[in-house]
């Protein structure tokens, strides 16, 4: 499970998502229409930026790794105005 937790000021936040949520996701984001609804999105906005294809055996990998690194930090971090976001496995 992916720990999301974010502290602002006085308040803490912890959000936990699961890799069943993590899976649905690289599903929905791996799609080709998808893809392109993106890519429209980003044009009529008028950047010149395209959202790369991602192949979702790619992805599959990734979350495999995901799950046999449990308890790994991946991001920590701290803001002058007192932000502080960890991302955890």
């Amino acid at each position: 499970m992916l720990k999301v937790k974010v502290k602002v000021k006085d308040k803490r936040f912890s959000i936990p998502v699961p890799y069943a949520v993590l899976n649905l996701v690289s599903l929905i984001v791996t799609s080709k229409r998808i893809n392109r609804l993106i890519n429209k999105a980003i044009e009529k906005d008028g950047n010149k930026f395209i959202f790369p294809e991602i192949e979702r055996k790619d992805l599959k990998l990734l979350l495999q790794g995901f799950s046999k690194y449990r308890g790994v930090i991946l991001v920590e971090t701290r803001l002058k105005d007192g932000i502080e976001v960890e991302v955890k496995l």
